[in-house]
């Protein structure tokens, strides 16, 4: 494909068909419709399913049902949606179903400034789910972002079994930007691992060798129970404490214990600098361009900025914060992930800068806040 225009929602929607996505639901909503509409251009000529749910419960529940027959889905939603979503997203994470969910955040709470962006649903993310079990949240930075995390998630979600978001901002989603999609790295595609021949199919037996079930679609021939109830191997619901504990612990474990294998990051590390500056998401611009007036100025910082947001990628973190006296954490919000970073970083003196009026963090203010350290 040649270098084309587009914006941030079209090039996740081209990362998706890319990464073997075949079915789409969702409910138009300010600013996560377009990818809808992209998705309705591009999955029928090749065979896929796009629909509009009737709204924001009915499409996720299509995708879960899809994806239980073994399709790779995908759906798109803002915070509102989100809201609504919250049942499915537990029911994904107990029944373990891969789904890829886009948010597309704007400015809230409730309906809010629909045309305006932040990063006000990057705790909602991973805590709105019933049950406390850790998700996989990405968060890109640009348009090169938006195709290839896409594609990221779609293999995170086929390997864990698990909902994987896209943390998406209004900014990044509606901005054009120029793409060479042919020149742009991609992952080598992974599916659900199928069961061993030979033996009979148990829908959550773990091996040996992986902490996600095996994987046979409803309506093959062989006989596939579902649930989200606390379950046995079998699928069958279960009072067990043991086996019900020893469940909890794997889903929490699966994804917690690989992180360090997707803690995707931009590291900009300068050797004479005391203070690092920690980003994501859009304000990841805002705050290239104050690292790099700093250095100009000779008055380098560090800056560090997280793609993986959830699991957090602690071992990442500290490592790149240790020789560093000074931490300044940079949200389109008032003050989520940072809190994060103070539980992980005890030992360091944690700054913090945000806002959330539907105005982009600009590089001066991002340089005033490393002043004031």
């Amino acid at each position: 494909m040649p270098l084309s225009l587009m914006e941030g929602n079209e090039a996740i929607a081209w990362g998706a068909v890319n990464a073997g996505c075949r079915f789409y639901a969702g409910y138009p909503i300010t600013p996560a419709t377009t990818i809808f509409n992209t998705m309705l251009k591009l999955l029928p000529p090749m065979g896929g399913i796009c629909i509009q749910g009737e709204d924001e419960i009915a499409s996720i529940g299509s995708c879960l049902g899809a994806s239980m027959a073994g399709l790779k889905v995908m759906t798109a939603t803002s915070g509102p949606g989100l809201s609504l979503y919250s049942e499915h997203i537990s029911f994904a994470i107990g029944s373990e179903i891969p789904i890829v969910i886009v948010v597309v955040q704007r400015l809230g709470p409730s309906t809010g400034s629909a045309t305006r962006g932040a990063d006000g649903d990057i705790q909602f993310m991973r805590w709105g789910s019933s049950g406390g079990l850790p998700v996989i949240v990405l968060a890109p930075v640009d348009i090169n972002d938006c195709f290839s995390l896409t594609m990221h998630a779609f293999n995170l979600a086929e390997e864990f079994r698990c909902p994987v978001f896209i943390a998406s901002n209004k900014e990044i989603a509606m901005t054009k930007e120029s793409i060479d999609m042919d020149a742009i790295p991609r992952p080598e595609l992974k599916e659900r691992a199928a069961p061993p021949p030979g033996k009979p199919f148990l829908p959550f037996e773990i091996g040996s060798d992986r902490m996600a079930p095996c994987f046979l679609p409803i309506g093959d021939e062989v006989l596939v129970r579902q649930t989200s109830s606390t379950h046995g191997p079998d699928g069958y619901i279960t009072t067990d404490f043991d086996q019900i504990g020893k469940n909890q612990e794997r889903l929490r474990k699966k994804i917690v214990s690989a992180v360090d294998s997707f803690s995707f990051c931009e590291a900009y590390m300068e050797d004479d600098a005391d203070t690092l500056v920690i980003t994501y998401g859009v304000t990841a611009r805002a705050a290239k361009e104050a690292f790099m007036d700093q250095k100009g100025e000779g008055k380098p910082v560090s800056l560090l900025v997280l793609k993986t947001i959830w699991p957090v990628p602690e071992d990442l973190i500290k490592k790149k914060a240790k020789s560093f006296k000074h931490v300044v954490v940079v949200e389109m919000n008032l003050g989520q992930y940072v809190r994060e970073i103070q539980r992980i970083l005890p030992d360091k003196k944690i700054h913090f800068f945000g806002q959330m009026n539907g105005k982009l963090i600009t590089p001066h203010q991002i340089k005033e806040a490393i002043a004031n350290v």
